[in-house]
């Protein structure tokens, strides 16, 4: 595996490699030093042509632990703000002797068309690309989904996963539905008609419209932020409508299994798709989700980058 584009770029056997070698880098960063040799002298270069706070940060903060040199790139105060092209950053990046480029980008596909440019010799890893997919979020999604309930610390099979909200422009959810159901997890998307995107019933998930009747049945209820800055038209009649059928809240939590978690890959729109009390209870694990980001992120660097024997690098 040279990239990491999409959820379906990976086998079952690879997606099961990420999980388990981020479960070892786990307790790397539960260590008192929290650093690894293995990709010392290799660059590697975040383009983040899109606002981003915590995945920025998780993967900067994977590839420092691994001893990578890191270059931050961003829209604003660089060439792209003055009109420069997604080429022309793409041929600076490779004069640069970038290994591995993530890039976050607003456009769906921007990861796929760097990766298959003839500028860039480097990896390329999607953290992120309009409204397609965004692989690691889903990859930290499943990490954390088989901590806290596979008995087996395996696939995720016999688990059922409810995906809530904003489905028609979250990445986020694409990637979910792709992997969760790769591992063997039951897959039910919650939301309203507006909401969903054309051709969903392909997709290898359930589609309800009722979320309290879903509630009971499922082991983690992963809700999602509503994305309005996506919105040009009405979507729903109103935030508090919205809240009323979509949102997670006390009385809610409390129809869910005693075991089942709550999930948000954030940032939240606190009071709208989920209350503060659900959000900060003890059945939350959004904050572990973050923590989960970094291990599992440090996986795929070190699986592209140093992960096979033929490339330079320390084995765990």
């Amino acid at each position: 595996m040279r990239h990491l584009l999409s959820i379906a770029d990976l086998s079952y056997v690879d997606a099961l490699s990420i999980l388990d070698t981020a479960q070892e880098m786990a307790r790397v960063s539960d260590a008192p030093v929290k650093k690894l040799p293995t990709l010392r002298g290799r660059t590697i270069v975040n383009l983040f042509l899109e606002d981003s706070t915590r995945t920025r940060i998780s993967f900067e903060a994977a590839a420092k632990r691994l001893s990578a040199d890191v270059i931050n790139f961003s829209a604003k105060g660089s060439s792209v703000s003055k009109g420069e092209s997604l080429k022309d950053t793409a041929q600076t990046l490779q004069a640069m002797g970038a290994d591995a480029v993530i890039i976050r980008h607003p456009a769906s596909g921007a990861a796929q068309w760097l990766a298959d440019s003839a500028w860039m010799s480097g990896s390329v890893i999607n953290a992120g690309d309009g409204t397609h997919e965004h692989p690691t979020q889903a990859l930290l999604d499943a990490f954390t989904i088989r901590k806290h309930l596979s008995a087996n610390s395996g696939d995720l099979r016999g688990l059922s996963v409810a995906i809530v909200g904003d489905i028609l422009h979250s990445r986020v959810a694409r990637s979910n539905v792709l992997l969760l159901s790769m591992l063997g997890a039951q897959v039910i998307i919650v939301a309203p008609p507006t909401l969903l995107p054309v051709g969903v019933e392909s997709w290898p998930a359930q589609v309800s419209y009722d979320f309290d009747s879903v509630l009971p049945l499922v082991d983690a209820v992963m809700m999602l932020r509503v994305q309005q800055e996506r919105m040009s038209d009405y979507f729903f009649p109103t935030p508090r409508e919205y809240s009323h059928y979509f949102g997670l809240n006390r009385d809610r939590l409390g129809f869910m299994k005693k075991t089942a978690i709550v999930m948000h890959p954030g940032p939240m729109n606190r009071g709208l798709e989920i209350t503060a009390e659900c959000a900060d209870s003890a059945r939350s694990v959004i904050v572990e989700q973050v923590t989960n980001g970094v291990s599992v992120r440090m996986a795929v660097l070190y699986l592209l980058l140093a992960g096979s024997p033929t490339s330079p690098g320390v084995a765990i």
